[in-house]
Formats: structure tokens, sequence, C-alpha cells
């Protein structure tokens, strides 16, 4: 096999032009066999396949920086720096990530997890190579679903500065981001692929131009002219007005093209632009079909693509229902997305209601505060999103959602810790920033039917920002016997106890009640509460119990500082509680990929460890 000679970085350079032709469906194979095993993102790693092939024939690694925007496709660019023997653990506790990690290996140039990142660290990887009159190639590597987001413009707005060196800028193109992308940007990029004149005309102008003495100079001339053929044959030319120079359409399948397209780009000064076309899921028919769907997949078998785990309703799925009856029974509710309608469960919202969705692109601030001009005028807008994409839109929350006490809902999935994804996308530090912010109430559902009740209040009866924040996976369908009406900073108490109170926070509830039951077999009769509000928290039942627990012990899937139990901790020292508190939180650090099950236990957060620190503080 071809892949067996790629070892380490450069490896690719000593194939034969035969070795090369066979290494991308060697390397869609192994990507498809390992993900049936591990899970991942498949769909768009079989869509880069030929790209990272010709970025690793043009670049010297780990010398020249290559920075990808999210970083979920750069699997292929680990198998090429002589990651392939690792592949049987990624994403797996203690294996590599599935996203590009600095400490994994020299040439990662930039931890990612999250979009729109790639062009701002380019150029200052550039300018700091100028500064320091150091010779290295800077690529980035962007999405078109990636461009919509605010944060692409702003860096190419700035790209300007780059005047005598040169930053390459690869335009992934394969319209889509998870859902098909949507806005003007996408608009402008159907406009690029479809224009055959300009396609042709170009291709042979800037092919004669490469071989003419002094054809850079020629080419920067046209680069120049703003009223210039590019701007006749293709208009609102965005990128060259932006002071970018655009090389493409390239067909994101044929290295060889790509590469000379590459080397033409690398020699011109300033910011260049390829706008590369691929197919997500390319070479896999299942990833072709559904690509949504592949983008991050579950176990699945080869031969169907079908998941081999059984499906259980999720969170996600209580939501999507319960959206769909709010948007039957009221007329003012509106569903806002960030790129998400299927991973947020507003795809049957969508179908129903397609006058009262928005998918705003991957750009969460404008969500927001489009989200506040919706409830200005008289709409009820629920945002769903989430909780590691939500922390991009914190100024807005802020400013423009709270600062006016707006109505709007922000339906928080993924909330706590999710697993495989890592540090970038474990959501634990919502509860931290959204009780920071005042008017603010947030929310947590201990089941299935509490998250139906809560939207339904949050929806229908509250008046003003309202977070509810729920994890991923299964919907937790016991003690289905307590659903006691929501009330605003009310908990909802499960059993009385005594010694020791379990005072848990939304999914924590339900290793509340395995605790409970831990506590039992060493002769200790705990209670249980679920808090249901971190904000605003139920104080009058804390301070009715405060001379019946000599322990209180706040459970939640949040970071330690700023947290829920930091937050009960500081009011009970403040009326004079004689007991102690334990505090079950994340530790403030990055947690890192692996299984739910096997963070919870590493971080002493599963029953039987939270059982052992519970008797370890009372003896």
């Amino acid at each position: 096999m071809v892949l067996e000679k790629i070892k380490q970085p450069n490896d690719i350079k000593k194939l034969t032009e035969q070795e090369l032709n066979e290494l991308p469906g060697e390397i869609r194979q192994f990507l498809i066999e390992h993900l049936s095993k591990t899970g991942g993102h498949l769909a768009s790693n079989l869509g880069t396949v030929e790209l990272t092939i010709a970025l690793h024939l043009l670049m010297d690694f780990p010398h020249d920086k290559l920075v990808w925007d999210v970083g979920h496709q750069a699997y292929t660019h680990k198998i090429l720096t002589g990651r392939a023997d690792e592949f049987e653990h990624l994403r797996q506790f203690g294996g590599i990530s599935g996203f590009p990690k600095r400490v994994e290996s020299d040439c990662d140039s930039f931890d990612t997890g999250h979009s729109s990142t790639s062009l701002s660290a380019a150029l200052g990887y550039c300018v700091a190579r100028d500064l320091k009159g150091e010779d290295y190639k800077v690529c980035a590597v962007i999405g078109d679903g990636a461009l919509t987001g605010g944060l692409a413009y702003e860096a190419l707005n700035n790209a300007s500065c780059l005047k005598n060196s040169n930053m390459l800028i690869i335009l992934n193109d394969n319209e889509m981001s998870i859902s098909k992308n949507v806005g003007g940007m996408s608009t402008n990029l159907e406009r690029l692929r479809t224009s055959s004149k300009y396609v042709g005309l170009k291709n042979n102008v800037l092919a004669s131009l490469e071989n003419w003495p002094h054809g850079e100079g020629i080419i920067r001339k046209i680069r120049s002219t703003k009223n210039g053929i590019k701007s006749l044959m293709v208009p609102n030319m965005v990128f060259e007005d932006l002071g970018v120079m655009y090389l493409g359409p390239v067909d994101g399948h044929n290295i060889k093209d790509m590469l000379e397209t590459f080397q033409m780009a690398v020699r011109i000064e300033g910011p260049v632009l390829v706008h590369v076309i691929t197919k997500k899921g390319n070479g896999y028919e299942p990833a072709e079909r559904h690509p949504s769907r592949f983008h991050g997949t579950d176990i699945f078998e080869i031969e169907t693509g079908l998941p081999k785990r059984s499906n259980q309703p999720g969170y996600t799925d209580v939501f999507s229902t319960v959206m769909r009856k709010m948007g039957d029974r009221n007329p003012e509710v509106v569903a806002i997305t960030a790129a998400m309608a299927e991973g947020a469960g507003l795809k049957r919202f969508r179908n129903m209601f397609p006058d009262r969705f928005f998918d705003v692109g991957i750009a969460e601030e404008h969500a927001v505060t489009f989200a506040a001009g919706l409830a200005l005028g008289g709409r009820v807008p629920v945002f769903a999103v989430y909780s590691s994409f939500l922390q991009r839109a914190y100024d807005q929350i802020l400013e423009d959602v709270c600062l006016q006490n707006l109505h709007v809902v922000f339906a928080i999935d993924r909330a706590g810790l999710v697993g495989a994804d890592g540090s970038t996308h474990q959501g634990v530090f919502d509860v931290s920033f959204l009780t920071a912010m005042p008017n603010m109430t947030v929310m947590a559902p201990k089941n299935k039917w509490e998250l139906s009740d809560m939207m339904k209040y949050a929806v229908g009866e509250h008046n003003g920002p309202i977070a509810i924040r729920y994890p991923r996976g299964e919907a937790y369908c016991g003690l289905k016997e307590h659903r006691a009406k929501i009330e605003l900073g009310k908990a909802e108490e499960i059993k009385a106890g005594s010694k020791v109170m379990l005072f848990a926070y939304g999914s924590m509830v339900k290793k509340a009640e395995e605790v409970e039951q831990l506590l039992k077999e060493h002769g200790i009769d705990a209670g249980i509460c679920n808090a249901r509000f971190a904000k605003p928290f139920d104080k009058d039942y804390l301070q009715s119990i405060k001379d019946n627990y000599d322990l209180i012990v706040t459970m939640e899937e949040n970071v330690n500082t700023g947290g829920f139990g930091q937050q009960v901790q500081t009011y009970l020292n403040d009326i004079g509680y004689k007991g102690q508190v334990l505090k079950v939180s994340v530790p403030d650090e990055f947690i890192q990929h692996g299984s739910v099950t096997l963070l919870f236990k590493e971080l002493r957060m599963d029953a039987p460890s939270i059982t052992e620190r519970i008797l370890e503080v009372i003896g």
C-alpha cells in the first residue's frame, strides 16, 4: 500500500506519479474503515483528500504553516504527517484529537474547533514572519460555510496590510457548512461556480501570463484595476474589492490543477484566495447522499452507512417535538439557527413553518442581535444553539438582549460534557457566564418531561431573557412522577433525608439518584432536590433546610468558577450555614476528548466517585 510509505511529514514528496494517483483512494478507504469504528467527521474529510495532498506537495512541514478553519477536515493532514497508526484511538481518551492540536504535532499550526478563525490566525502568522524577517509559507483553509462568520470578514478587511509578502487562502467550497449554506456570500459563490465565460477566460489569460516575461507584474496590474475583466464578467467581486486577489474556481479533486494554481498563487505578493470546488462526502455514496448526517457521525455499518448504535430519543428530539407543537399553538414563535437546523432540532419546525424559521449561517453574534430585533418587533424568538458556540455571542447576549430585558429564549443544546469532540466543544461554561448577566434566567431540566415543561414556561409564561440548557444524548425518563409546576426560581424536592442533601442541577439529578442509593448502603439517608434554576436559585428552600443537614452537595455539569455550586456556597455562607458544602463540578481546566462516561469517572463526577467524596467529607 502507498500509505505504508508515509511515516513522517513530507514523505508524500517521495512518491511516484502512479503512487500519487493511488493515494486518494487509499486514504478514503482508510478513513471510512476507521471512522466506522470510532465515529468522527467523515463527509468533510472525504471532500478534502485531494486538496490536502496538493497542499502537502506544495508546503514543507513543519517549517510552513497550514491553518485549518474549524479543523474537523484535517484528518488527511494528520495521516500525511505520520499519525495514521494513531487513528485506531481517534477522539478516544488518551488518543489523538479530531481537531488540530499543537501538542500532538509541530505540523499543527493552530488549535481550533470553532468556525471562521483561520484567516485571522494566518494573518497573524504572516505579520509575525515579516517582522522577524523569516521565510515560510502561510496558508489558511476556510470553507464557504465558515466564510459566513463575521470574524472571517474582519480578517479579509485587514489582510490588505500585506503589501509585499504572500498569504495563501484556500476557499474550500462544497456548498455546505453542516446544513446547506445560506445568504449573500453563498449566492455570490454560486455565480462564480457557474460563470463559464469567466472561468474559461480566467484559465486562458492566467496560463498565458504566467509564461510571459514579467507576467506576474501584469497579473498585479489586473488585480489593481477595480473595473477589470473580473468585475465585468462576475459582478460584486467582494474579494478583490477588499484587496485580496482571486484565482479560480479550481477542481478540488484534481491534484495537478490545484498544485499548479497554488504554485502560481504563492509567487504573488499580497493575499491570494484560491477558490477550490469540492464535494462533501466524495467517494462514499452514503456520505455523498447525506452529507449533513455524515458531518459528524457515530460508528456505522460501512455497507449501508447506517448507525450501529440504537438511537433512543435524545433531549434534542424532545426539544424538536415541543418546538413544532408551540409553532402550531403560537404564531408569534419564531426559530433561529446558526447553520445547525438538523443538529439543533429545528428541521421539523423549518418544514412546518418555513416563514418563521431563520438560518443565519455560521454567525452566532448576528443570530442573538437579530433575535433582539425580533423580540422588539413583537415575536418570541427561540435561538437553538450548542453551548460551546453560544460563547461566541457573549457581548450580544449581555448588551443587546439582557440590557434591554428582551424576551429571547436560548435553547442551549450540548450543555455539559460532550465527549469525543473535546476541549473546544465541551459545554461547561454557559452557567458561569449567563448567570453573571443581569435580567437573565437560567434553567435546566432533570428529564425529558421537564424539558418540555420548561420550554412551554419560557415561551408562554416568562417575560425576559431566559436560557434552558440540556445535555447531549439520550433523554432521561426517570422521575416521571415528579412533575411539579414550573415557578420562577423554585426548586423541586424529590425526597427529604437527613445529614446529607444532594442539591443537583439539570442532568446531575439522575446522578443524585444513583448517589442516594450508594449512600444508603453506608447507612446514610440522603435527600435529593432538583434545583431547576441556576438563576435565580431557590434561596427560600436553602434557608428552610440549612439547619437540617450537615452537608449540602451541589452537583452540576459546569466549571467550578462562577458556577451554580459556587453561588450556592456563597449564599449559604451569607446566611450562616454551619454545615459543610461539597461542590461537584467540572474543574477549572479545558477537558480533553473521550467518552462522556470515562470523563465523568476521570473528573470524579460519576456516582461512585461522588459517593467516595461525600464519605471523605463526613468521615
